[in-house]
């Protein structure tokens, strides 16, 4: 027996393998098939749990959904369609293992930290404004944990958050700037800490060393990577770094948060599952939310509208405040600053930010405005010089910068002139330098 090419023996006899049979080959590909379609259904059944994890790790905050739809009538309406405008609570919360080591749980909290984020319709931007905690604010009735009511009443800000949570947290910023709220987070310190170990730290730069007993904070001067508890000290202390301001206090989490952002959107972090998935479970697990994010689904949409703003558009500031006359441990607004500001947000107008110039023996420091027209209730007598927090606590003098006319607030037409360019940094100066 020869083949094609004359070999006695065939295909074999030549050195060559010979095919297998049918039935074999069947079985083979009938393996592999299965073996394949065992992977598919593994990571579909994988991707399904850590989905179903992480979705069911977010609190949804029903209550304040609630008590917001009681004074539907009374809250702002949308001015600009498309932007968002988010309220991110820092909570001092002493509850829970996570939280008992920074104090006795009284059964009661206050927001340590309040941002207002905004997010404008082109989603090419986003600006975040710290309110301060000690700033006197107008807080409306609220609906206590024990089922009573408060009064309204003038006090400090960061007892709205004591008072009625959330919902009167919300309903007290919305009454301060004329902007509609439309989704909030609360995160505690436990909560804050898993965030920054998730991400591997955060970096900063310290000018002096530090040692404060009351935050837990020691650091050496220089570049230090913060995680977890020194991370916390870091954006809490108050008396151990700088002038002790709570202006002060602000401006070092904005540079710590810039970095933050920083550090998220860079590969070490979105391209690399080993530490996507802690911040994912770290994020969901330690927040609470409206309902309208209390989902993966809803933060998923929220983190793709924004992570492809470039850093220098993600700005930080303070609202424009000084001291209160009545209690100079307590900030009031400097007007109209702050109308200016909270009408650009409003309107869904960009904010312009920068760095507070250096002060030169040339250029002594700009003192807060003492003239009436920086009340707030009380009209300028002459054109008011734009201003804008400064590190020391005080209302530093800011650009005008001709955007048009704005409005002193909702439902009003008075003209305020130009706005300023405020002072406050972008995630694109949080570098170390």
């Amino acid at each position: 027996m020869t083949d094609s090419a004359g070999i006695p023996g065939g295909t074999a006899a030549a050195g060559g393998a010979g095919r297998p049979p049918r039935s074999r080959r069947r079985r083979l590909l009938r393996w592999i098939g299965l073996g394949a379609t065992f992977l598919v259904l593994a990571g579909a059944a994988t991707g399904w749990w850590l989905y179903n994890k992480l979705d069911g790790n977010i609190t949804e905050d029903t209550s304040a959904a609630a008590e917001l739809n009681r004074y539907e009538r009374d809250r702002p309406t949308h001015a600009a369609t498309g932007a968002q405008n988010i309220l991110l609570i820092g909570s001092d919360s002493r509850s829970g293992k996570d939280n008992a080591g920074y104090g006795q749980d009284g059964g009661t909290q206050r927001s340590d930290t309040t941002i207002l984020l905004h997010l404008p319709e082109d989603r090419r931007s986003a600006t975040a404004v710290s309110i301060p905690r000690d700033l006197m604010a107008e807080i409306p009735p609220c609906l206590r944990a024990d089922g009573s009511r408060t009064g309204e009443r003038f006090a400090q800000f960061n007892w709205a958050f004591q008072w009625g949570g959330a919902a009167c947290t919300i309903r007290t910023v919305e009454k301060l700037t004329g902007i509609r709220i439309d989704h909030h987070m609360v995160i505690d310190f436990g909560g804050f800490k898993k965030m920054v170990d998730a991400v591997g730290g955060v970096e900063v730069c310290l000018k002096e060393p530090v040692d404060d007993a009351e935050a837990k904070l020691r650091l050496a001067a220089g570049r230090q990577t913060l995680r977890g508890e020194q991370a916390l000290g870091f954006v809490r202390a108050r008396y151990s770094l700088g002038d002790g301001s709570d202006t002060e206090r602000m401006e070092r989490q904005q540079q710590f948060l810039g970095s933050l952002v920083k550090k998220v959107q860079s590969n070490g972090v979105l391209l690399n599952p080993a530490r996507l998935y802690p911040l994912l479970d770290a994020a969901t697990s330690s927040v609470t939310t409206d309902p309208g994010l209390a989902s993966l689904r809803g933060l998923y949409e929220l983190v793709r509208g924004v992570r492809d703003i470039p850093t220098d558009q993600v700005k930080f500031l303070t609202v424009p405040r000084r001291p209160y006359a009545a209690d100079p441990n307590r900030d009031e607004l400097v007007e109209p600053d702050a109308a200016r500001l909270f009408g650009q947000l409003r309107m869904d107008e960009p904010v312009t930010v920068a760095p507070p110039e250096p002060v030169t023996a040339t250029s002594p420091p700009t003192s807060a405005p003492t003239t009436p027209a920086a009340s707030p209730t009380t009209p300028p007598t002459t054109p008011p010089t734009a201003s804008a927090s400064a590190p020391d606590g005080t209302a530093g003098t800011a650009t005008a910068t001709p955007t048009g006319p704005e409005t002193a607030g909702p439902g009003t037409a008075t003209p305020l002139g130009p706005v300023p360019t405020f002072t406050g940094t972008t995630a694109g100066n949080a570098d170390c330098r």
